[in-house]
């Protein structure tokens, strides 16, 4: 990155109202990490702290005011920091590979695969297997391994050592990271004869539009039907979704959350990190469960946060967490009472 105040300033459409234009700009970071060469943004009042000690050479603002910054740093004016720093980064930060069409030599593609070879990008390292069906635009990166009878949308990105096992269904613009597994067996098992039998699992994962996957995320297939992936969710890295769970639309599911087989979250549902979901229950829509919490019975009022375990109302977990706190002054109080008492029968 090699450009200045002013020419930052023009890409934003922002307004310089401190600095000098010419200052070279050489990279971009946050207010902590910044240098005297480089551009951050200031989006929120909880990093006044972090904005009156930054060295970054200029800093994007809002519009509504005008923070507390270091003299030496210019300040460009914008209507929302957050969205102008985005385009930054967009411009001026390392992309990925460039989408070439074609099918690259060392990659591996079946006879029966179904394609139009000037409109999809197939890296080398790469294995589609027979009678798949991979949509225009898409990009299937080194290592990735599509299963027989797989079928990927429009503009699908399959990144480096993903696996999309037999049968599963992607579609239009759906985003899977390094590393992640779609389609693996369920976990099923039935007990029989003082030995563990495992149990077919003949369905597949379903992923509808838009969705995207981080890395080293598994989704197992159904043991029949489907597990099912609803439009526009975002699943962090490292989660484990069982089979026959079903995701509704529009979800946020954060790292090293495992959600049980056949769990059935809503629509709009947030899951923060490490959370875990009981199998065969469901979370009704626009449903939030804070952090560590374990969902062990259905949620049915849509809405509402939740927290601890067994998960419950937020205020009601918070009440309990003070309730708790406060046993160990009562504790002594008992003791204290006890010792009078004694006191007071020794007298008699």
């Amino acid at each position: 990155m090699k450009t200045t105040i002013r020419e930052i300033a023009d890409l934003v459409q922002g307004e310089l109202i401190r600095g000098d234009e010419s200052t070279a700009i050489t990279g971009f970071s946050s207010l902590e990490d910044a240098n005297s060469s480089q551009i951050s943004f200031y989006a929120s009042d909880k990093f006044q702290e972090s904005l009156q000690k930054t060295k970054a050479a200029v800093v994007l603002i809002s519009s509504s005011g005008e923070p507390l910054a270091p003299g030496s740093t210019a300040l460009i004016s914008v209507a929302d920091p957050a969205v102008a720093f985005d385009a930054i980064v967009a411009r001026y930060g390392d992309k990925p590979p460039e989408f070439v069409p074609g099918i690259a030599t060392g990659s591996h593609v079946d006879s029966t695969v179904q394609l139009d070879v000037s409109k999809v990008s197939i890296l080398p390292g790469a294995t589609v297997l027979k009678n798949a069906v991979i949509g225009n635009g898409t990009l299937i990166q080194p290592g990735a391994v599509i299963g027989e009878r797989v079928v990927i949308g429009n503009d699908c990105e399959i990144g480096p050592n993903v696996s999309i096992r037999e049968g599963c269904v992607l579609g239009d613009r759906v985003i899977i990271h390094g590393g992640t597994v779609i389609g693996g067996d369920g976990f099923g098992y039935e007990f029989d004869n003082g030995k563990h039998r495992k149990v077919d699992q003949l369905g597949i994962v379903k992923i509808e539009d838009d969705v995207e996957i981080g890395s080293s995320t598994t989704i197992d297939r159904a043991r029949f039907g489907e597990t099912l992936i609803g439009e526009g969710t975002k699943i962090d890295n490292q989660v484990q979704i069982g089979h026959n769970a079903v995701i509704g639309k529009h979800c946020i599911i954060v790292a090293q959350c495992g959600i049980s087989g056949s769990a059935k979250l809503g629509n709009y549902v947030t899951l923060a990190a490490r959370v875990g979901i009981a199998g065969h229950i469901e979370i009704a829509d626009r449903v939030t469960v804070g952090g560590k919490s374990g969902v062990i019975s259905s949620i049915t009022e849509p809405g509402g946060t939740y927290f601890g375990y067994p998960a419950k109302p937020m205020k009601e977990t918070l009440r309990t967490e003070m309730r708790i706190k406060k046993l160990g002054g009562l504790l002594n109080r008992v003791k204290d009472l006890e010792k009078r008492l004694e006191e007071l029968d020794g007298k008699q």
